[in-house]
């Protein structure tokens, strides 16, 4: 399809990113999705998404085969010279948040090849990769995200942007409709401030205002601030990418409100700890299910630090050095907000009554084979993985999940 006007094109197939399920997956919460017009073409994007950085607002849009991005800024507006030299920043920021220089398909092949559970998942929810997120953001939102589910923590995280920064500014949606205000996401400075536990509260955010208030106020004591640019706590936290993925946990289980599975969503999603599996409940009962492990599925058990560290190393010993790659993959297919992603819509003539399903979940059921755009260059590695027990039939498991 031909390139949307003021959008720029990154050759990118469905395989190896798929917004439609890594934007809605639960790892990033500040994404805007909006409805683009339906055309007859079911090869056009139906939807484009968006997300306020400091200075500019990227908007997103896909099809089969490429990437479509381009990048709208406060006034006064960048000249035509300006404009080229901050759309390429932004490709450069598109490559390094979407990690786009690891070759997912390649990580799908072998993870399938040796474990039957993700060779049953691998067409239906391909494109799944992790992103590499600002760590400070990535911080606020898992703490956000304790006993909470995608909505509310969504909901959360926008409604404290909104309160605690600036507009940066208003973008018309894509029919032209509505307009949508855009906010950064406040730094350390702001949310250390007293106050804001108490207007957190009445915003919502029950117990987690504290431990943002005071998450903030241990890192700005610590690192102090400046007046400009990012803050010292911000730099900080990001130093830890280059830190031992213990000694780094270990930084952020000094956090309130961090304990080990959010410290290790942090870790994987922003702090390049690609090995990582965020153990929880839903986890545990993915490795009951189809991984050997001994529980029950009809009652949760406590996650206790023993029980953790077991299901962690029985999936880690299963899919290698991207495990959490891999557990991200097998986690989202388990969403029940997921049980009809990827399936193919009927046809005209045999319509199916009832489906809520969106034109882009039905667009996306296997992703085409298509060499790997100039990005993707370097090869992601991993260790020879153990084959897991056979799983339950793919139509057995949409069944089940339907059910749910």
């Amino acid at each position: 399809m031909a390139t949307p006007a003021g959008f720029q094109a990154l050759p990118l197939p469905l395989i190896q990113l798929s917004l439609a399920a890594v934007l809605k997956c639960g790892q990033s919460f500040r994404w805007s999705i909006l409805p683009l017009p339906m055309p007859s073409d079911p090869t056009i994007p139906a939807q484009e998404y968006r997300l306020c950085l400091r200075d500019r607002v990227v908007c997103l849009r896909q099809s089969q085969t490429a990437l479509f991005y381009r990048s709208a800024f406060p006034d006064p507006q960048p000249s035509p010279t300006q404009l080229q030299l901050r759309e390429a920043e932004t490709l450069l920021w598109l490559n390094d948040y979407f990690q786009l220089d690891i070759d997912l398909s390649k990580l799908y092949d072998e993870w399938a090849a040796r474990d039957t559970v993700f060779s049953g998942v691998k067409e239906r929810f391909g494109g799944i990769r992790m992103l590499r997120q600002d760590p400070w953001e990535n911080l606020i939102s898992f703490i956000c995200s304790s006993n909470n589910n995608i909505s509310r923590i969504t909901k959360m995280v926008q409604s404290l942007c909104k309160q605690y920064s600036p507009a940066l500014l208003s973008l018309h949606d894509p029919s032209g409709h509505e307009t949508h205000t855009y906010h950064p996401f406040p730094p350390p400075s702001v949310l250390a401030a007293p106050s804001v536990t108490a207007t957190l509260r009445s915003l919502g955010f029950g117990y987690r205002a504290g431990y943002i208030q005071k998450t903030a106020q241990i890192l700005v004591d610590a690192h102090g601030t400046t007046e400009a640019g990012r803050e010292p706590s911000e730099l900080w936290l990001e130093s830890l990418r280059g830190v031992a993925t213990a000694d780094a946990r270990a930084e952020l289980l000094k956090l309130m409100g961090v304990g080990r599975k959010v410290a290790d969503c942090i870790l994987l999603m922003s702090l390049d700890k690609k090995e990582v599996i965020p153990v929880d409940t839903h986890v545990h009962q993915i490795a009951i299910k189809h991984y050997g492990f001994k529980g029950s599925l009809k009652g949760k058990s406590p996650m206790t630090p023993k029980l953790y560290e077991d299901v962690n190393s029985k999936l880690v010993d299963v899919w290698g050095d991207y495990a959490g790659w891999a557990h991200s993959v097998l986690f989202t297919s388990d969403l029940k907000s997921f049980a009809s992603y990827g399936i193919q819509e009927p046809t005209p003539s045999s319509p199916v009554k009832g489906s809520k399903r969106s034109r882009v979940e039905s667009l996306l059921p296997t992703p085409p084979t298509t060499p790997l755009p100039s990005p993707l260059k370097r090869k992601a590695s991993s260790v020879p993985l153990e084959s897991s027990n056979e799983p339950d039939s793919l139509a057995e498991r949409v069944k089940r999940l339907r059910r749910k």
